[in-house]
């Protein structure tokens, strides 16, 4: 059972998640080590960019009922997850977006981008879980003088994960990760999947 919280009101995001197949069922282990028998998978919704152009509106409307969107220089992304959305608001933004890559272990900006100091910039992700990704960007923004005004992401699946930074989603999905040792599912034997993006060491 999954429980969801959304932010927004009038477009029903879960339904979205769910028609785009972006919400998988089995036994998962996630970039973070934990297993789920829930899998997240925003590439599949980002596949649509009429539904990802809808969804990064709303975004944008619901950050900008606090910050003033017109002074954001950047949108700022890890990758591979958070390119497309990112890209996507800062279309809707009006600005301009650059992204990090994980090089080995360390996330980098690279590709001859820069982020300016003392402008403003958001930081975007497609689903939050750990947020560990999103805290190594913020490190990065901060290393270049930028000044972070929000954090966005469609999907946010940590357990009430707080940042130093505004942080919104689109909608929250509370659903239960485990330790590999106790993970039901392992116990009764069902075949592990890992379907993340990021190479395990």
């Amino acid at each position: 059972m999954i429980e969801v919280v959304s932010q927004v009101k009038g477009l029903d995001v879960f339904n979205i998640l769910k028609n785009t197949g972006s919400i998988m069922e089995g036994h998962f282990e996630l970039s973070s080590g934990y297993h789920s028998n829930y899998y997240l998978q925003c590439a599949k919704l980002l596949r649509y960019p009429d539904i990802t152009y809808k969804l990064a509106g709303e975004a944008i409307n619901l950050v900008g009922k606090d910050i003033d969107i017109k002074r954001i220089n950047t949108i700022v992304s890890p990758a591979i997850g958070g390119i497309l959305w990112g890209y996507m608001l800062a279309y809707r933004a009006g600005c301009e977006m650059v992204f990090t890559e994980r090089i080995n272990k360390d996330m980098e900006l690279r590709r001859g981008f820069k982020i300016e100091k003392d402008k403003e910039v958001i930081i975007a992700e497609d689903v939050i879980t750990t947020g560990g990704s999103v805290k190594e960007v913020i490190e990065i923004c901060k290393s270049y003088g930028a000044k972070i005004k929000a954090i966005i992401s469609i999907v946010d699946r940590s357990n009430n994960l707080k940042f130093e930074y505004p942080y919104y989603y689109l909608i929250k999905l509370n659903i239960k990760n485990y330790l590999p040792s106790e993970c039901g599912l392992c116990m009764e034997k069902h075949p592990l999947t890992y379907p993340g993006s990021r190479k395990k060491l």
